[in-house]
């Protein structure tokens, strides 16, 4: 075999690998580890539900502020078991003029003297919260009437440290996202599902999960992402992280491809500088079947796109002397322009199907790259700017 084809078809293996057979042999496994995962239950603490402490990091969020508070407060919780926090990063735009209005009905603000980032943020919160579960979530988000309850209600498994909940990719509440985006929402969490039946999923949602509050209290560096550490962290105490399908967390799409771009660049960066930290969970010896996940879910995705490099320049050294390489060839560059139009796509325009999928494919693979260099480099993820996506509206 020619080392073009060589290297073509270790990238179609990795490709096949990691969105195909990956989850088939999670599916298997998870078959043959259900009996095991369903361990007695026990309450988080005695005396009905436990005492939760909701925490919302925002930056500049003036606009949509108010709002997400009216939500929070009318989820199905008591309110005398609940702490609400909003944590302003250093917020210029009225955010925390608004926040203050709500404080004669339970809501409590920290606002940061300087901006640090969502990670610093979380961190200076942590000596304020009085709940034996930490909830944490994100102002552009909808949280389900019952999703706090129903997180809660996985710690009754004593195996549990993180609960996260189901991300649901919407345009609006009645309407959901068509495009690529909601597709990859929607297959990442059924990787997740496979993931809790077999050893727990090896990252939690940023949007909406929760943690027992022994664990939220341990240190996490100003670099790293929290919700991606969280998992980690409980699983080198000894718990696991899982995903709770009856929490649902409604997700708007985003205004724009450059908008999804610029939040993979700094999520995949601070992902991988996270799993730098944390890469004695990769070691199969100590941690077994969540160490071939971790790689797997994570790392087998952070390589693809350098295969695909590799697998662009075998092909254009095929395609001198093979048909059939020139005609892959073509579809790419077929797939290429029409991610270039959804590049250029007004912003807040729906997008086409025909170009939605190609676009988030083709920017979601050069944002890895960006990152890559980014961490190679040794330069930190840009400065947390939370994402203004489409609003939700009421009805």
């Amino acid at each position: 075999m020619s080392l073009p084809l060589l290297v073509l078809a270790v990238t179609v293996g990795l490709c096949l690998y990691t969105y195909l057979g990956y989850p088939a042999i999670l599916k298997l496994l998870s078959l043959r580890r259900r009996a095991r995962n369903a361990t007695p239950r026990r309450a988080v603490s005695g005396g009905g539900l436990p005492r939760i402490s909701i925490v919302l990091p925002v930056y500049n969020e003036a606009a949509v502020i108010a709002d997400t508070i009216e939500r929070i407060l009318a989820i199905d919780y008591p309110a005398n078991r609940r702490q609400i926090l909003v944590v302003s990063d250093a917020s210029t735009d009225g955010t925390d003029e608004i926040v203050a209005r709500f404080a004669h009905r339970g809501i409590e603000l920290l606002r940061l003297p300087r901006r640090q980032g969502k990670t610093a943020a979380e961190n200076a919160a942590r000596q304020l919260l009085t709940g034996e579960i930490i909830v944490n979530t994100d102002a552009s988000v909808r949280i389900d009437l019952a999703a706090i309850k129903e997180l809660v209600g996985a710690f009754d498994d004593a195996s549990v440290g993180v609960a996260s909940a189901r991300d649901v990719s919407v345009a609006n509440l009645a309407e959901r996202v068509k495009g690529g985006e909601g597709a990859y929402v929607g297959y990442e969490m059924w990787i997740r599902d496979l993931e809790t039946a077999v050893d727990g999923i090896v990252g939690a949602s940023g949007c909406l999960y929760a943690i027992r509050s022994d664990l939220h209290m341990r240190s996490i560096p100003e670099e790293l992402s929290r919700d991606f550490a969280a998992a980690l962290t409980a699983r080198e105490q000894g718990w696991r992280a899982v995903s709770v399908p009856e929490a649902i967390c409604y997700v708007p799409r985003g205004d724009s491809l450059h908008q999804e771009y610029r939040r993979k660049v700094r999520t995949i960066t601070r992902g991988m500088a996270t799993l730098g930290y944390k890469r004695v969970l990769l070691n199969p010896v100590r941690y077994g079947a969540f160490a071939w996940m971790l790689f797997s879910h994570k790392v087998c995705r952070w390589l693809l796109p350098w295969a695909l490099v590799a697998a662009l320049a075998a092909l254009g050294a095929l395609a001198f002397s093979a048909g059939w390489a020139r005609v892959v060839l073509g579809a790419g560059a077929a797939g290429v322009l029409l991610a270039a139009i959804a590049w250029l796509w007004p912003e807040g325009a729906r997008l086409p199907r025909l170009v939605a999928l190609p676009g988030y494919v083709v920017a979601g693979n050069i944002a890895v790259l960006q990152a890559w260099l980014r961490v190679l480099a040794g330069r930190a993820a840009p400065v947390w700017e939370p994402t203004r996506r489409g609003a939700l509206p009421s009805s």
